[in-house]
């Protein structure tokens, strides 16, 4: 993928419009947070184990290829333990399509998640299941 600075800049009377790529890798990695079931965005394998990145570093968890109307991106998502992987993904690329044409009026083209990894609940989340029982 070729990684420009930003994207084409859009002329309007007033000027020129310009959005950087990390903006629209931030947009999208906030969109696919948004999603039950996604536990975090993936920085990529350290030593074969997924690394979880905080909200802080949604952009390192997604590439963007975007042209002068279009965008691509590839998402790199970390689910929680018993979500269907599949569904949670259709609404991943769903949100995140819709956000990243809403909010920069790029027309995406695809958005292809690749599930790093599966978080599973910690003992003190089960326990507590067990006492509101």
């Amino acid at each position: 993928m070729d990684s420009k600075e930003f994207i084409e800049p859009r002329d309007t009377e007033l000027g020129s419009i310009r959005i950087a790529d990390e903006v629209v890798a931030i947009i999208a990695g906030l969109a696919a947070t948004e999603i039950k079931g996604v536990a975090g965005m993936s920085g990529g394998l350290a030593g074969g184990i997924a690394e979880m990145l905080g909200r802080k570093n949604l952009s390192k968890g997604v590439k963007v290829e975007v042209g002068e109307k279009e965008a691509a991106v590839d998402m790199f998502v970390i689910v929680e333990y018993g979500v269907r992987i599949p569904e949670v993904s259709m609404r991943i690329q769903e949100n995140v399509k819709r956000a990243i044409e809403t909010m920069t009026g790029l027309s995406v083209v695809e958005v292809n998640i690749h599930i790093q990894g599966v978080v599973f609940p910690s003992l003190e989340h089960k326990e507590e299941e067990i006492r509101v029982r």
